[in-house]
């Protein structure tokens, strides 16, 4: 048995089957952060009246808010006008988690600009529990690019 310097007492053979069992694990992981896109398209369906159940005090999409809020005032974004921002939201967040799960890291920084700006316009409207629905989001994403940044940094 020949041990190479490439582990503590590991030799050649081990040390490439923990290395392809490595790759194997940030595969999964980026796989599953990608799955996240969907639960936040699904919680943003649920939170801006999709879905028959309306739960928009704890699923919000601060933009839609805002949008609510300042387009009333103004009488130029009504109902209709809402739920098609919604729709579109929705469908975004749900191509971003296709695209995530191709192992396309854009999505996830794409994602992580999306959710990082409307998490400004959740402060804006205090909405504090969909923020820290937001930043659980964000974490998630963030861990899926870093593992598909570290797959194509082990494909070198």
């Amino acid at each position: 048995m020949q041990t190479l310097n490439v582990g503590a007492g590991q030799t050649d053979h081990e040390y490439k089957e923990a290395e392809q069992q490595r790759l194997a694990d940030l595969r999964a992981d980026s796989q599953n952060a990608s799955n996240y896109f969907f639960w936040a398209a699904g919680l943003a369906a649920l939170g801006t009246g999709l879905l028959p159940v309306r739960m928009s005090f704890l699923f919000n999409i601060g933009m839609i808010d805002l949008l609510n809020f300042y387009g009333r005032s103004t009488g130029s974004f009504h109902g209709r006008g809402g739920m098609v921002a919604a729709a579109m939201w929705v469908i975004l967040v749900a191509l971003l988690g296709l695209a995530g799960r191709s192992g396309q890291r854009w999505a996830f920084l794409a994602g992580m600009l999306l959710y990082g700006a409307d998490m400004i316009a959740l402060t804006m409207m205090f909405s504090m529990w969909a923020f820290g629905v937001h930043a659980f989001f964000l974490f998630k994403w963030f861990e899926g690019q870093k593992a598909l940044k570290e797959l194509r940094f082990a494909a070198r």
